[in-house]
């Protein structure tokens, strides 16, 4: 996806790709890991023939996106995502949008949308409701989930570093054929996405995720604030549509009533047969028309609220 823009962040040099009329109702498209931009490859343009300005960035720790300070720490939590999706509408000036994810690009949409609603027109999120209850972390779920999660105890250990550090692209298509057994990429489609993963920064990124959001880790100082302000897992109110692929190989098909409390905003909630984890790029169709149905439940809205995390900030911090 090209040509590739830069945002500078307090925090980072943010690289994204922007396609669509400059004046359209602004959409961000947030990845998930072990993925890319490329997620959107086909979801963007359809937007932008919509009307919408699209913009997908590259996040902390993937391809041309860079910290600017070699001494931030290369932090990889919940609330560091959602900063720096704060930071990119500040850089761009766009004081609201859509935002739509899974996985990690999820969580940072969930972030923004429970703790900054009055950014948030609408929001997308693949698997529901995705702020980390960080309290409940050494709660065990079902073996053969586990299973699924093995990445996540790996990344607790150096050997995990070692392994991630010499095996970028293999541990991405061992966990791309378990999230998502039903989709037939080829390994172009692979080497495409995995291109990101040649940062600087990525493995110090990836594995404070995995090692903050399990309590191995401390938090970087900077996000104490946000990860205080999430701890209560606070509601979302804006209008929302959640998506669940009956394909997806590591999270159970629900019928969206399990995180039903978190939403208390119009909400649709869907299932897309046939889809894995990586939802936008496995079903296009399905993510572009739940970009569209939140944006037309935003046009109604005529609320507006503040989050419990306080007033809006214009910072990457």
């Amino acid at each position: 996806m090209t040509p590739i823009h830069h945002a500078l962040t307090d925090v980072l040099d943010i690289a994204y790709v922007e396609v669509g009329p400059a004046t359209g109702p602004p959409v961000l498209l947030l990845h998930g890991y072990p993925y890319d931009v490329h997620s959107y490859a086909e979801v963007a343009p359809r937007l932008a023939a919509l009307g919408h300005r699209v913009v997908v960035p590259y996040l902390r720790g993937h391809g041309p996106t860079r910290f600017r300070d070699d001494r931030t720490p290369r932090s990889g939590q919940q609330a560091a995502l959602g900063a720096d999706v704060l930071g990119l509408l500040d850089a761009l000036d766009i004081p609201e949008a859509v935002l739509a994810g899974y996985d990690w690009g999820g969580r940072a949409a969930c972030v923004v949308a429970a703790l900054r609603p009055e950014r948030v027109a609408g929001l997308v999120s693949v698997n529901g409701y995705l702020v980390q209850d960080i309290a409940a972390s050494g709660r065990p779920v079902r073996p053969d989930l586990e299973a699924g999660f093995w990445y996540f105890y790996y990344f607790l250990t150096e050997r995990g570093r070692a392994g991630l550090t010499a095996h970028r692209r293999e541990i991405a298509e061992v966990i791309w054929r378990r999230n998502s057994p039903a989709w037939a990429f080829d390994q172009p489609t692979l080497d495409r996405t995995a291109a990101a993963f040649d940062n600087p920064d990525y493995v110090d990124v990836v594995l404070h995720s995995y090692r903050h959001r399990l309590g191995a880790a401390p938090g970087a100082p900077d996000y104490d604030a946000l990860e205080h302000a999430l701890a209560p897992l606070p509601p979302i109110r804006v209008p929302t549509v959640t998506l669940e692929g009956l394909a997806d190989g590591n999270f159970p098909v629900t019928d969206g009533l399990p995180d039903a409390d978190r939403f208390t905003g119009p909400r649709l909630h869907r299932r897309v047969p046939d889809a894995g984890h990586n939802l936008p790029q496995e079903a296009p169709d399905a993510f572009v028309q739940a970009v569209a149905d939140v944006a037309r439940l935003a046009a109604g809205r005529t609320d507006r609220h503040r989050g419990p995390g306080g007033p809006p900030t214009r910072s990457g911090r």
